[in-house]
């Protein structure tokens, strides 16, 4: 992160602007930072615990998150700090919502650091899906994949080249966004900062209309679309592509659930908004197409309120809030892996009370479900749903109304963006709410995009006893 915040310093240094200080000295402190945390962790004894790791892993992303929020804070921007974490807690969760208003005259600096941010967010959390949370039996290659801990049964036998993998395969979907973009017809710097919170399925813009700004560009509307998919896809997919050995295992019962979603619904939306508004069929599809992805994928671009379509089309978009796309990418919300298994346990628990007897084998695509993994599943399940109801709640006792926290909780939790309703809609934005509802979202996005759990066992008491 420090040597990234000199990335937009050289920016305002070539525009004159006079942040190009803010973000060095935030760089500084940084690295002094990283320094003194790196000395106190230097004791080769330490050893590596689930207790460390779920600590770990909150930690990281609160760290950041705080550290994101200095360029914002100390900026010549008129917000006070509750936003400016906000900001960047937004960011680096990949969500997208944010409390900036006039983005389209915006230094071109603290531009680039939103988009860096996101960028930066759905790489770390991809990296921390696969690599890291499967040691906590929490998620990643565990719930994608159901492979065992027995190196033989992995993508590749050492965590080092799955990881160099995911990066590589991360950056070249960025660079080819990137350049598409600017082939379309974007400006360069507007084609690197929406290609990064593209990929990274995140939504930032550098216009305060986000992607409406190019409504009238049908080619950057359908490379959009195309790459919000190709961001909400497993990141393991891209490896085992350029592995012989592994085309086989391409097939995903998610991935196809998640062509099928987009497919079905774009098509129902699409057919409605030509009969409510009578536009061509072409751009009624583009329309339907780009808006639903731009939700399920949980980035959060909009080229128009789709929630005035009419009511079916509304509750289209609510319904696919929940649902997310792939495990293993940068997307957010319940993700269409735990549905499906969620579906298996739900369909094997009834045909038991048909058939006490019956001896039932869930499986998910060729592997069986495993009652760790079932666990796990139903405690995500609960927990999301709990935080979703108490996040709501609080948010309406701090002074907002049921519409702007429920769907203020909900788009934070499932890391879309944008929520419902003139205040927070695809038309509207975070800045009139409160900094007390402002830090409630803050924790819900982070708790989302941990995936919960590891947020949440941090208030257990047996997490902090002995």
């Amino acid at each position: 992160m420090a040597a990234t915040m000199l990335v937009p310093a050289l920016v305002d240094i070539h525009i004159g602007n006079r942040d190009w200080a803010v973000f060095v000295k935030s760089a500084v402190f940084t690295s002094v930072l990283c320094g003194l945390v790196s000395l106190a962790t230097s004791n080769p004894e330490i050893r590596f615990t689930p207790r460390l790791g779920f600590l770990l892993i909150v930690a990281i992303w609160l760290t950041a998150a705080l550290l994101g929020s200095l360029p914002f804070f100390f900026s010549t921007l008129p917000i006070s700090f509750a936003k400016a974490f906000f900001e960047s807690m937004s960011g680096i969760t990949a969500t997208g919502a944010t409390v900036l208003t006039g983005l389209d005259s915006m230094p071109r600096g603290i531009l680039m650091w939103r988009s860096l941010l996101c960028w930066f967010g759905g790489l770390g959390f991809v990296g921390l899906g696969l690599l890291l949370l499967p040691s906590l039996r929490i998620g990643g290659i565990q719930l994608l994949h159901m492979e065992s801990s027995d190196k033989s049964e992995k993508i590749l036998p050492r965590i080092h080249q799955i990881a160099t993998g995911i990066i590589l395969a991360y950056i070249s979907l960025t660079l080819a966004c990137t350049l598409l973009y600017f082939a379309a017809g974007m400006g360069m710097f507007d084609a690197v900062n929406h290609a990064m919170t593209t990929v990274a399925t995140a939504g930032f813009s550098t216009h305060d209309t986000s992607l409406g700004f190019y409504a009238h560009n049908r080619a950057i509307l359908i490379i959009a679309t195309i790459f919000m998919i190709l961001g909400a896809l497993p990141f393991v997919l891209y490896i085992k592509a350029v592995m012989p050995q592994r085309l086989m295992s391409l097939v995903d019962p998610q991935v196809t659930l998640f062509f099928v979603i987009i497919v079905g619904l774009s098509a129902v939306l699409a057919v409605g908004l030509k009969l409510e508004s009578g536009i061509g069929t072409g751009d009624a599809l583009i329309a339907a197409f780009f808006n639903l992805v731009s939700v399920i994928t949980t980035t959060g671009f909009a080229t128009e309120d789709y929630t005035l379509w009419g009511s079916e089309a509304l509750g289209i978009f609510f319904l696919v809030t929940f649902i997310g796309s792939c495990s293993g990418s940068t997307s957010g919300g319940i993700k269409l892996n735990r549905l499906i298994i969620l579906w298996q346990l739900a369909s094997a628990s009834l045909t038991r009370l048909i058939m006490p007897n019956a001896v039932i084998k869930m499986r998910y695509g060729r592997s069986e479900i495993t009652q760790d993994v079932a666990q796990s599943t139903l405690l995500f399940i609960f927990l999301y749903m709990s935080s979703l109801v108490i996040g709501a709640t609080i948010l309406t006792i701090l002074g907002n109304d049921l519409g702007t926290a429920f769907t203020g909780a909900l788009t934070a939790l499932s890391n879309v963006g944008p929520g419902f309703g003139d205040t927070i809609g695809p038309a509207g934005n975070f800045s009139t709410l409160g900094d007390p509802s402002l830090i409630v979202l803050s924790y819900l996005m982070l708790a989302g995009r941990l995936e919960i759990i590891p947020v949440v066992i941090l208030f257990t008491r047996r997490f902090w006893s002995r």
